[in-house]
């Protein structure tokens, strides 16, 4: 069967390269990425490989890479990216890479340290454009000027002790110092200055309103400027220990007036200057980046790609002569001719003149599991794979998972209205795809919404089709063949009694079925309402559930033929079906044989007062119980003439499936070692194979020529015990779909008729005001509670459902991802290589 169904087949190949050969076949092969490398040196050091230098220069390039994009996204240029991928560089061409990033590197690094010498200085300058100016202030406060203004701070310093022996002093002639502090530090500071100096300094401060720029991290810092009047040098001394600890930086300032105004002159000037070329390093360095940005994203590639095709090539070992390279991989044989076409692509690249070999080998090992899938095959592959991966050349789950996935999801989900919100986001996200996989993001979330696109799509669908099939749109009916019910007496009577219900032995009811779905009757009944619904999707979930779980038996028929494995097919798969037809299959066929027979116009017995209940007559069935005495004007319990010998006899080939299943293997086994003189029987028939789990009997799982007798035996009753609970266990499993179906069903109703039937009751001209905003809230609950809360509640219950209920009647998931050795897949995880998977 093709490789939808299953595994590809893989073959262990030997590949010979010629050492001049070898960077362009595995480039070749990169493009490909079809062959599995194994790495033929797994003791070896990966310090001492053959091409660890160019691993590390190439990962030096990637480093200069990762400093020039920082760059680029700190100025906010964008970077080309036209989808495209270039191929791989000739190993001649590094050292023009090499030149080229070391060139840029170099030149950004120069501009941005003279620009940050550049900006440094400006900060200087301006920071002492504003002490001129803030000073300024503070010596012309008083219109006495400097003179004035020293002899009140003066005043201000001088001590008592001066004061008391102040008859033979003379003027006192201070010192001051001026710079600029952090505003967020100038509370400490004033305190550390007041305790340190006793307080015999005069600070005066003034804020600068704008804020500046720090030239190391670009962030914008808010200072004030600062005076400090002081007498004395041991003060000044004690003032510059403080202003160096709190990392003040303090600037000259002249004491006479036309000296500050030449300053604040000169630094005006200077500040202008320097503005300019600021101006000019600024576009410089735009320059340089705008160019950078362009090739960029083709330049990861290409270094990634060099990168990786000497990562694989460490893998590869080296023959006497070292002139030739030997490699092991995985292949898929069906693209066996595709490999050996794209090695004779890198020959010739090469210029090489000695072909390469690619010869397979024969392997005892288990080969890794390949399934091909496309964009709308991978997310269903995905969501098997979770569970766990194929054993090699099992069947694969995938392609039924794409009908039964949304459509149990759609039994759960079931409404016209939500299923066509989800059905549209998902299109939305299909026919936007190019566009959105080209904006790259880091939200995981979204990234499994786009991931899932196809399965959320199929999922709205589904859930739309089946929503017409109970005839539910927003917990509303549509009414488009009309109701098959007529009431033949006083409407006001019915409708104001809740409690009352319609007979459908009467004219009321016309006799044939609504044409599609349900009819819209049953959204006006009240309490019949849920009292219908309850046993429909009730029986119809038991109905899905044992006809999913047929299907899941009968693929482990697949496995067993595929693998030969007649003890699995003989001793598991038959009785497993037989004891599932006969129990469970049967309890669906008398849910059939009731709706058909059962009716309130059919004659005695068969009416529908008469009707048995299916769970007790299951219950009876297993019990071996006769039937009680039927109702009153009912002539039999029975449904069928020989209906209770017929379930006797059921019970009876059911259970004695228990014992086949048990030991049936088990003794085979042992039978067969006994004749073998207890030897390890070998073949490729698995006659003496052991028992597999989950019945599917294959994948490298089937054969247990070397286990104990004990273990199989203790195997096969946990494997006979799980599948006989797990069958009743299973089958109630189902009925989350009956559970979930009415929780949504009801949350919508409950929706409707708190929320937006309250907007619909005002009936003035407020009312078009108080339905929008109703509306609104109730829209916000129904995406928010009915579509994503209960769309991933309804999506888990159905995941559960495939992987315990349905893969285990025939998926082992023991084998292991085949990973090949892709440039597609190594750029799309950021550059790590996949060529080291053994």
């Amino acid at each position: 069967m093709g490789s939808l169904f299953r595994s590809e087949e893989m073959a262990l190949c030997q590949l010979f390269l010629q050492s001049e050969a070898a960077y362009a076949c595995v480039s070749e092969l990169g493009e490909l990425g079809l062959v599995q490398f194994r790495d033929l040196n797994p003791d070896v050091n990966a310090f001492q490989r053959k091409f660890v230098n160019e691993v590390r220069r190439c990962d030096e390039m990637e480093r200069k890479l990762r400093y020039l994009e920082k760059e680029i996204k700190k100025d906010g240029i964008p970077m080309l990216d036209t989808g495209e991928s270039p191929e791989a560089p000739q190993p001649r061409e590094m050292i023009d890479l090499e030149a080229t990033f070391e060139k840029l590197e170099n030149e950004l690094r120069e501009v941005n340290q003279n620009a940050e010498a550049l900006k440094r200085n400006y900060l200087e300058l301006t920071e002492l454009k504003h002490i001129l100016r803030k000073t300024q202030v503070f010596f012309d406060e008083q219109e006495g000027g400097l003179n004035h203004t020293t002899e009140s701070m003066t005043r201000a310093l001088i001590t008592d002790e001066v004061r008391t022996a102040g008859a033979s002093m003379g003027p006192v002639q201070l010192g001051f110092v001026a710079g600029v502090i952090s505003r967020e530090k100038l509370p400490a500071f004033e305190r550390m200055l007041w305790r340190a100096c006793r307080g015999n300094v005069f600070l005066r401060q003034a804020m600068i309103e704008s804020p500046l720029e720090d030239p190391t991290n670009g962030d914008q810092v808010y200072k004030s400027v600062f005076i400090i009047f002081f007498q004395g040098d041991q003060l000044k001394t004690r003032v510059k220990k403080i202003c160096e600890g709190f990392r003040a930086t303090l600037y000259p300032c002249p004491e006479a007036p036309a000296d500050r105004r030449e300053m604040a002159m000169g630094v005006m000037t200077r500040i202008e200057d320097l503005n300019t070329v600021l101006g000019q390093t600024q576009d410089h360095r735009h320059r340089v980046l705008v160019a950078a940005a362009k090739n960029l994203k083709n330049w990861f590639v290409k270094v990634r790609k060099i990168k990786a095709i000497y990562h694989t090539l460490n893998l590869f070992n080296l023959d006497v002569t070292q002139k030739c390279l030997i490699a092991e991989c995985w292949v898929p044989l069906l693209d066996f001719e595709t490999i050996q076409l794209a090695l004779r692509r890198g020959t010739e690249r090469s210029g090489s003149s000695v072909p390469p070999i690619l010869n397979r080998m024969q392997t005892f090992e288990n080969p890794p599991t390949y399934n091909r899938t496309n964009k709308f095959t991978k997310a269903f592959q995905a969501l098997i794979d979770a569970y766990g991966v194929a054993s090699y050349r099992e069947m694969n789950p995938a392609p039924y998972t794409i009908i039964t996935f949304p459509f149990l999801f759609a039994v759960m989900f079931g409404d016209i209205g939500h299923g066509a919100i989800m059905a549209l986001f998902g299109l939305w996200m299909i026919r936007k795809e190019k566009g959105l996989a080209a904006q790259k993001t880091d939200n995981e979330i979204w990234n499994i919404f786009f991931g899932g696109r196809y399965i959320i799509f199929l999922m709205g669908v589904f859930s739309m089709y089946t929503g017409l099939i109970y005839n539910d749109i927003f917990s509303k009916s549509l009414n488009i063949f009309g109701s098959h019910w007529h009431l033949s007496y006083n409407k006001s009577t019915v409708f104001n009694n809740k409690y009352l219900q319609l007979s459908p032995a009467t004219s009321d009811y016309e006799g044939t079925p609504y044409p599609f779905g349900m009819d819209p009757i049953w959204q006006v009944a009240t309490s019949n309402k849920i009292v219908f619904q309850n046993a429909y999707k009730m029986k119809i979930s038991i109905i899905f559930g044992v006809l999913h779980m047929i299907f899941g038996v009968i693929m482990s028929w697949h496995n067993h033929t595929y693998f030969r494995n007649r003890l699995s097919l003989i001793y598991e798969f038959i009785p497993q079906l037989v004891f599932l037809l006969l129990l469970f299959f049967y309890m669906v066929l008398l849910m059939f044989i009731k709706w058909n027979r059962y009716a309130a116009t059919n004659a005695l017995p068969f009416t529908e007062s008469c009707a048995p209940s299916i769970l007790i007559t299951f219950i009876d069935m297993v019990l071996f119980n006769k039937p009680k005495t039927p109702p009153k004007d009912c002539e039999t319990v029975y449904m069928f003439w020989g209906q209770h010998f017929i379930q006797i006899v059921f019970v009876l080939i059911a259970l004695g499936c228990i014992p086949v299943m048990l030991l049936g293997k088990p003794m085979k086994i042992m039978q067969a070692r006994k004749l073998a003189n207890v030897q390890p029987i070998t073949g490729t028939d698995a006659e003496v194979g052991g028992m597999s789990n989950g019945g599917a009997g294959g994948g490298g799982g089937g054969h247990h020529d070397e286990e104990e007798m004990s273990e199989i035996f203790i195997h096969q009753g946990i494997h006979t015990i799980e599948y006989v609970l797990g069958s009743v266990s299973h089958t109630a499993s189902y009925l989350r779909l009956w559970a979930l179906s009415l929780a949504h069903a009801q949350l919508a109703e409950v929706l409707w008729t708190m929320v937006l039937s309250i907007g619909l009751r005002k009936e003035d001209w407020t009312g078009g005001i108080f339905l929008t905003v109703v509306f609104a809230f109730w829209a916000i609950l129904t995406v928010g509670i009915l579509v994503l809360m209960e769309g991933l509640s309804a999506f888990l219950h159905t995941l559960r459902l495939h992987w315990v209920e349905f893969q285990s009647k025939f998926y082992l998931g023991q084998g292991y991802a085949f990973q090949p050795f892709s440039f597609d897949s190594i750029i799309e995880n950021g550059g790590a290589s996949s060529g080291d998977a053994d």
